[in-house]
């Protein structure tokens, strides 16, 4: 087997894997919200909510794990590698309705708490613990970015359901009904803490911030100190997807050059791009005298 089929049959395994645990997931989030409601348990609907999260976290990395071969066409010259982003945000909004609806149940019952079934607690935290200790080391032993994001979230969904063990436990032998709502309460402020983070980090995306990890003005420093080149303007720094950054730019040079000279400046630039790691550059060389079409457009 050559490294392009080897690479590609490992593309594909880790694909199989995500869609595995899309799938085992999903089911459980049913049977878990079913549960939660059969067994009075806000706790146990709050981890609902949290995996409904993770099914969509899932289904997305699946899908794009697939995609992620593919080029970018006619429709999207660019490829899809903003639809994860895309889906990672409709993710985010719905695990913020959920919580937001799970606490508006936890915290009444905070206040005139109400009996769970502390059994069938017990049962469904069992459960909840061994579908996601399964399905995350299947993904622990695959390679890539993807799955080992993936192989996180379902990290927490284990921890999460450790969390509701122990309180159903506890409920079996002690009549403490409130620690349901509050265990509740605590696993929505975690998801609620990590739907601020994601977009913290997904408006920027979303809104053509300069990534956090490169600086503008040091790409253009780094132009403007080569050769024949009087100014950059128009410099433009995006991404994609949080890891594939764009790069586009207007060079003014000093006099009309000789093709030589146009060559120079153009492997200079290429290994700038590259130094900074940009997926795409697009730069424009205007000579000297020459309106910028953008600035015409500006008046």
């Amino acid at each position: 087997m050559n490294d392009q089929d080897h690479h590609g049959h490992a593309h594909h395994h880790a694909a199989g894997s995500i869609g595995a645990a899309f799938f085992l997931n999903l089911g459980f989030t049913v049977i878990e919200i079913v549960g939660g409601v059969l067994t009075n348990s806000t706790a146990i609907l709050a981890d609902a909510a949290h995996d409904l999260g993770d099914c969509f976290a899932l289904g997305q990395a699946w899908y794009f794990e697939r995609l992620s071969g593919e080029k970018g066409n006619a429709r999207y010259s660019y490829g899809y590698r903003r639809f994860s982003t895309f889906g990672a945000l409709v993710s985010t909004v719905l695990l913020l309705i959920s919580s937001i609806f799970i606490l508006s149940q936890a915290i009444p019952r905070i206040l005139s708490p109400s009996h769970p079934n502390a059994r069938g607690m017990v049962v469904l935290a069992i459960a909840g613990v061994a579908v996601n200790g399964f399905a995350m080391l299947r993904l622990s032993r695959e390679k890539g970015m993807n799955t080992k994001v993936v192989a996180l979230h379902l990290l927490e969904d284990v921890l999460g359901w450790m969390a509701v063990l122990v309180v159903s436990i506890v409920l079996l032998f002690v009549d403490i009904p409130v620690l349901d709502p509050i265990l509740a309460v605590l696993i929505t402020l975690y998801i609620l803490s990590n739907v601020v983070k994601n977009l913290k980090t997904m408006l920027p995306i979303f809104l053509q911030a300069v990534p956090d990890n490169v600086s503008l003005d040091t790409v253009v420093m780094e132009i403007e100190q080569l050769d024949h080149v009087r100014a950059v303007h128009q410099a433009h720094i995006w991404t994609l997807d949080g890891e594939h950054n764009v790069f586009t730019a207007h060079l003014e040079v000093d006099r009309h050059l000789e093709l030589e000279e146009y060559g120079c400046i153009k492997d200079s630039i290429r290994s700038i791009v590259n130094r900074h790691g940009f997926f795409h550059s697009t730069v424009e060389i205007e000579s000297p005298g020459e309106l910028c079409r953008n600035v015409q457009h500006q008046h």
